[in-house]
């Protein structure tokens, strides 16, 4: 073969390459195009956040808020189901078995990082499941009791239940959200209960329940009578519940991104801290990376709580 044929040969498998790749790119823009304007005009139907626990709770009580409050910015329809059961992973493992399409979202709390150690096996992967959008807020726990049961302090609580012991019971994580656990308390089924201040906070102000003390590092500004823990003389006992949404992993990043960026905004307006702060919660605002470093360490340290503790996965 001469040099030219060789050449020409050359020139023309270049123009093959190129001519292939303009039609590959053509073909291929509009494609893009139409998944960029999709992405865009997201949401285009509801949105649905799940409640993995029973309505009431600290995350029955976020996801409401922030489902009026999205609906509100980006004028769409957001919805809150209530699926709970299970400690909360049949909610969990639902969501992380949803469509990754952006129009279900788990709006989860502290048990997401808790339930890793608490149960041997479980229908979601923490770290692999889903992909995270924002952290939300915080609220502490609060221990409560009926005025009838004449005391005021934890100390006096525990005195009570140390020469009483086959005669009080405490709601705890075997009811199925933290408003079952409240109704028991009010009901008169149970003599004390330890959950998020979110719910019971409005019980408290009414009278209809005494909070003992808060789990929280300060007094709460709405409770400013009750002590924390701290003060009640119980060393190191500092413990809060998170609130964060979460959607499937594999959503499309920029809905993910586009929900973190419009639930951020939303938290850092102005009115926003009173208004949560009425509700029993502190807003924390962080991103979906910097909400998975919570996770990344709470998920081990719970692991070795209850590991401490001798209790046992179920």
């Amino acid at each position: 073969m001469s040099k030219s044929s060789s050449l020409g040969a050359g020139l023309s498998r270049r123009r093959i390459i190129k001519a292939t790749g303009a039609l590959a790119a053509g073909i291929a823009a509009p494609n893009l195009l139409r998944i960029g304007a999709a992405w865009a005009a997201y949401p285009e139907r509801v949105v649905k956040i799940v409640v993995a626990n029973s309505p009431g709770g600290p995350s029955d009580i976020i996801a409401r808020f922030m489902a009026a409050a999205l609906q509100e910015s980006l004028g769409k329809t957001f919805i809150v189901e209530n699926k709970g059961g299970g400690g909360g992973n049949i909610g969990m493992g639902a969501v992380a078995r949803a469509d990754p399409d952006g129009y279900t979202l788990l709006l989860a709390t502290s048990a997401y990082a808790v339930n890793p150690g608490l149960y041997a096996s479980l229908p979601y992967d923490p770290f692999k499941d889903f992909a995270a959008i924002s952290e939300i807020a915080t609220t502490p726990n609060v221990f409560t009791v009926k005025a009838e049961l004449n005391v005021n302090t934890m100390k006096e609580f525990v005195a009570l239940a140390k020469a009483n012991p086959d005669h009080l019971q405490m709601a705890t994580i075997v009811f199925a959200g933290g408003g079952e656990a409240l109704q028991a308390v009010l009901g008169g089924t149970v003599q004390l209960s330890s959950g998020t201040l979110a719910p019971a906070l409005p019980q408290i102000k009414a009278g209809a329940i005494k909070g003992l003390a808060v789990t929280g590092a300060t007094r709460w500004p709405e409770l400013p009578q009750i002590p924390t823990m701290l003060e009640a003389g119980y060393k190191d006992f500092v413990f809060e519940t998170y609130t964060a949404l979460l959607a499937p992993a594999k959503t499309p990043p920029e809905i993910v991104s586009r929900l973190e960026q419009e639930t951020l905004a939303i938290l850092r307006r102005p009115e926003m801290g009173g208004k949560l702060s009425e509700l029993g919660f502190e807003i924390q605002a962080r991103d979906g990376k910097g909400h998975m470093a919570r996770v990344a360490k709470e998920v081990p340290m719970f692991r070795e709580i209850i590991l401490q503790a001798g209790i046992k996965p179920q």
